[in-house]
């Protein structure tokens, strides 16, 4: 008997480490068709056809990360009370999409070529370049670039590629971080609650000049 518990104590064991080792699900991959028709019926008219916005208000989304989108499309979908995006008209947009819709849709949106945004207020952008770079070492400001990147490039998923953006829509999203109601990020809301409305804008300016 202690034989036999022994061997079936081995194969149970064999076939966990069977079931850690297996590799996870591949899942299919984008379907950009499908992608650039939902974008076409339910993104245009505020986003443009190709994600390039041309209403300031409204993020360019070409060349965004395609996991971003998916991720934040998915956070304005949920019910949930964490939900870190809360938004009337963007809840209403992702109800209908499905997991891999969302993925079809920013991978499409990824895809497309950005026609970026151009800074305004040249000298609200050099005192943009020096928080972005550096920081505010007084108000323990963390350089933007840390995360975002030199360039402004992003990181999939994590952080948003800013670089090119709208200085009006990065204002905006900056004050809702701030105040912590339709945006909330432990990091963001950290950041941004720390700079004046002056040091927003400078930085928002300085993203839509970054190349």
């Amino acid at each position: 008997m202690r034989n036999a518990n022994s061997l079936l104590a081995l194969i149970g064991a064999f076939y966990a480490a069977l079931a850690v080792s297996a590799p996870a699900e591949t899942l299919a991959p984008p379907d950009l068709e499908r992608g650039k028709q939902i974008a076409s019926a339910a993104c245009a008219a505020c986003h443009g056809a190709d994600g390039n916005s041309v209403i300031p208000v409204n993020p360019i989304l070409a060349g965004q990360g395609a996991d971003y989108i998916a991720h934040t499309l998915a956070e304005y979908k949920s019910d949930k009370a964490s939900a870190t995006r809360k938004n009337p008209i963007m809840k209403g947009m992702a109800a209908a999409l499905t997991p891999e819709d969302m993925r079809n849709v920013g991978a499409y949106f990824a895809a497309q070529k950005m026609t970026p945004s151009v800074a305004r207020d040249k000298a609200a952008a050099v005192r943009g370049e020096k928080i972005w770079r550096g920081g505010i070492k007084d108000s323990s400001v963390p350089a933007c670039a840390g995360c975002h990147g030199p360039a402004g490039k992003g990181v999939p998923v994590q952080y948003p590629r800013v670089a090119g953006q709208y200085a009006d829509y990065t204002l905006a999203a900056l004050k809702a971080y701030a105040a912590g109601v339709e945006r909330t990020n432990t990091m963001m809301t950290g950041v941004a609650a720390k700079l004046s409305e002056a040091d927003m804008k400078a930085v928002s300016e300085y993203m839509a000049g970054l190349r």
